[in-house]
């Protein structure tokens, strides 16, 4: 494929951005190669500045969940730009919106809304400490929370991808009050709290966790965290940016029958726009300003366009139950076609699939955490991820993280991307030889 105009604007933009991207995984430093630079997307379609189209597996890490330019989303869009931009003031879309989302999320009393989900972490742990009145933390290896200072220590995403096994500019002291544990491990867990009686303010964790790959919570697990916190007095803050109108309308929770007591939200509540959300339980959200005494704000928070599009895009998840069906046949298809394609080929990789998430892990180890996760050959994969953009399939470029398919995707596009799938992994086969 050309990639001519990609290249040129990459060596532009390493003049004036650091590493030449506003975010670092990508970059496609794990990966190797350029990054490409899109122009436009249409429902299942990336189109890049030379004209080349792939099949989306990302989905703007999430958010395009009905796919691109969906109509309803741009007509609404459009409706709210010719009463301007941002007001800095209320809104009845806000309203709307805070009302939506707790009739939507079970767990969530009192709402309120940010510009991403880094802020909503940031804010709930704040939250959660002034509520609890301790200064600790704990959260998952791997599991990724944004670039907040507290959730830098062992984190996944970019940071796992980059190798980073922390990052300068976090305070030892920030470094102290976060306490980690492997994910699906009980027991771990149970020892920290009981090494710091009366200490921990807050768990927090991807429920589902998507950001060493996809990873799946073990039976009990999430039940036996509810418990934990309950017995010691620490608030359980479930981090469904990702997973939140994704997996089910009211996320993780919902289809697991676990309630946190705070919840963190983004990416699809904005319809693609910039947004964050963090709620919970009333007598916790009352704690927050101007209610309570826990400081919080943002100019942009609520913004009309984003509030727009994410009202429609809640109300078609919210109003057509098919829709999540839809979703669990595109992604059981792709993981299942998977599968098949090693059997055939004589692989026994790992794959992950939950809803329209899923991961192909280059490995044969059950994953069940983030060391799991790490004995993935990602030589192996980087490779691979450089066959099917050939193929016209973009792919996540790291291997720990999850992908996302949208219900744009139909039966061809799932034929696409097995055929894809099966050619790169022979040109990795042969690589090997």
């Amino acid at each position: 494929m050309n990639r001519s105009q990609s290249d040129s604007l990459f060596s532009k933009a390493l003049d004036f951005i650091p590493g030449g991207v506003n975010s670092p995984v990508r970059a496609f430093k794990s990966v190797g190669g350029k990054p490409i630079f899109i122009k436009s997307a249409k429902g299942p379609w990336l189109y890049d500045e030379d004209g080349n189209r792939y099949l989306d597996c990302i989905n703007s890490w999430g958010p395009m969940v009905l796919g691109h330019a969906r109509p309803e989303i741009e007509e609404a869009v459009r409706q709210a730009l010719s009463d301007s931009f941002s007001f800095g003031a209320p809104t009845r879309k806000e309203v709307e919106m805070a009302e939506l989302i707790c009739s939507m999320v079970p767990s969530v009393e009192r709402v309120r809304l940010v510009n991403s989900g880094t802020e909503a972490t940031m804010a709930a742990i704040r939250v959660a400490r002034g509520f609890t009145g301790r200064d600790k933390i704990i959260k998952f290896e791997g599991c990724y929370h944004g670039h907040g200072d507290s959730f830098l220590i062992a984190a996944g995403s970019g940071v796992a991808t980059l190798g980073i096994p922390g990052t300068p500019g976090v305070t030892q002291g920030t470094a102290n009050d976060t306490l980690t544990a492997a994910f699906n491990d009980l027991q771990g867990v149970e020892n920290l709290l009981i090494a710091n009686p009366n200490a921990v303010a807050a768990i927090i964790i991807e429920p589902v966790a998507g950001n060493m790959g996809l990873v799946l919570p073990g039976a009990g697990f999430l039940e036996g965290l509810r418990k934990l916190c309950d017995d010691h007095g620490v608030v359980l803050i479930f981090d469904e940016v990702m997973t939140g109108f994704r997996l089910a309308p009211g996320g993780v929770q919902e289809l697991m029958g676990v309630m946190p007591d705070m919840t963190t939200l983004g990416k699809i509540i904005g319809g693609g726009l910039p947004v964050g959300a963090y709620g919970g339980k009333k007598e916790i959200m009352d704690f927050v300003a101007p209610q309570g005494p826990v400081y919080q704000a943002g100019t942009l928070s609520g913004n009309p366009l984003a509030m727009s599009a994410g009202l429609a895009m809640l109300r078609i998840l919210n109003e057509d139950p098919t829709i999540y069906n839809k979703l669990e046949h595109i992604g059981s298809s792709l993981a299942g076609g998977q599968k098949s394609i090693d059997k055939k080929l004589g692989l026994n990789h790992t794959v992950l699939q939950t809803g329209s998430m899923f991961t192909y892990f280059f490995t044969e180890n059950e994953i069940r955490n983030f060391d799991d996760a790490k004995t993935s050959d990602t030589k192996l994969f980087g490779a691979y991820f450089q066959s099917m953009l050939d193929h016209g399939v973009y792919l996540a470029p790291s291997q720990f993280e999850s992908l996302f398919v949208s219900t744009a995707i139909e039966e061809e596009h799932i034929l696409h991307f097995l055929e894809a799938h099966e050619k790169s992994l022979v040109r990795v086969l042969e690589m090997q030889e």
